[in-house]
């Protein structure tokens, strides 16, 4: 079982993390975690917060030598910014005035926030409601991701359209056939999007829409190859790996939609257009059990099915706008022309993509430890290697004798 809890507010002295689950004998790469960590802070239309932190982990527990030790691993990412906000944010009481935030601004958890946990100061609510708190997950996913990487299974995301800019429909690239010279495409662009005619037209959206003091939104797409026949369950509701990747891709601040292989696009065809045709190919060689097509995006009935998992996130436009809306004083109820204006970005589609990456990595690594188990990484090694054997060959392991 794969547990993770993180603590911290966005100008907080640190982020938090403590994951338990991951089995003793991993090598531990803090140095590929923190890459993950730039990749969040980077893509084009990223405001000036990114510009302070240089984010990366400390471990504080659970990793001796490179490698962990099967018990709970904590992390902690340092924030920079706190060197300004230590009055404002001091967890000791304070005498005086601390400027309090009291417009709730639309699109933001402010006013929700507030009124159920009985804050007159909104700042007690933008600060753990705050994006910031992604660094956190994204150190998880990179966690994971490692486990993962122990057997094969890789993850990649890139970005379809920004603010109406993308591919036209139907057109996106087939990501079954994606190699690796096209996530370097991705990775060289400012947009995490392989086309370069189509990276300068998103950015150009997002340049208008900074110099019309707006927010863009958009949609992007993630992938994990490499996953196996067998992961989640159609057995109990909460058990569906579609279930819980829909779950943690919507827990991503500004998702506002989620679907999985060809999606929504599905329900305005007919079945015999639909589903994918199973083949089976008994080579030494060969897949063994394979898909003609990936329409359902890997997952059926609740299990991964092994093609790619691919799912897409539509991502709104963030909410904090340098020409702000019309709000309400949370503590009089006055209408107010504009809201407080906080530092913020113009777009985050591409760093959305890395979080969706990561809560993709851990929705699989908790569904794999759920599968395979292991106390260590050998132990679960066999496991897999045992399972696997069953995938190559036609028929059931317990299926009853005449």
């Amino acid at each position: 079982m794969l547990r993770f809890l993180t603590a911290g507010e966005s100008h907080g002295p640190s982020l938090t993390v403590i994951v338990e689950g991951i089995p003793a004998g991993m090598p531990f790469d803090a140095e590929a975690i923190n890459q993950q960590l730039r990749r969040r802070q980077g893509g084009y239309g990223r405001g000036g917060r990114m510009k302070i932190e240089r984010d990366q982990i400390e471990p504080l527990s659970g990793v001796r030598h490179g490698h962990t030790l099967g018990a709970p691993i904590t992390l902690r990412i340092e924030n920079r910014d706190w060197a300004n906000w230590q009055e404002r944010m001091s967890a000791a009481p304070i005498a005086g005035a601390v400027d309090p935030v009291t417009r709730v601004r639309p699109g933001h958890a402010d006013l929700t926030g507030a009124l159920k946990y009985g804050h007159s100061d909104v700042r007690e609510v933008i600060e753990r409601a705050s994006s910031r708190e992604t660094a956190a997950r994204v150190a998880v996913g990179g966690v994971c991701r490692l486990l993962l990487a122990q057997f094969g299974v890789v993850i990649h995301s890139h970005v379809i359209a920004v603010g109406g800019v993308g591919y036209p429909d139907g057109a996106a690239p087939d990501l079954a056939a994606a190699d690796d010279a096209f996530w370097q495409r991705v990775e060289a662009s400012e947009m995490y999007c392989a086309d370069d005619a189509l990276t300068q037209a998103m950015i150009a959206r997002i340049v208008a829409g900074k110099r019309d003091g707006d927010t863009c939104g958009g949609v992007f797409e993630v992938v994990a190859t490499g996953v196996p026949i067998g992961l989640g369950s159609y057995s109990q509701w909460d058990r569906r790996l579609s279930a819980r990747l829909a779950q943690a891709l919507m827990s991503i601040p500004s998702a506002k939609g989620v679907e999985i292989g060809d999606g929504f696009g599905l329900a305005a065809l007919p079945g015999s257009h639909v589903h994918d045709v199973v083949r089976y190919n008994p080579a030494p060689d060969g897949r063994g059990w394979y898909h003609e097509t990936n329409h359902a995006g890997g997952i059926e009935g609740g299990i991964s099915n092994g093609e790619p998992i691919v799912a897409r996130v539509a991502v709104k436009p963030i909410p904090t706008l340098a020409h702000p809306l019309p709000a309400v004083d949370v503590r009089t109820g006055e209408q107010v022309d504009v809201t407080r204006y906080e530092r913020s970005d113009v777009c985050v589609v591409p760093a959305a993509g890395v979080v969706g990456e990561a809560m993709l990595a851990i929705c699989l690594a908790d569904a794999w430890i759920e599968k395979f188990g292991g106390d260590s990484l050998s132990e679960m090694r066999r496991n897999v290697t045992g399972y696997l054997a069953t995938l190559t060959r036609a028929g059931a392991d317990d299926a009853p004798s005449d």
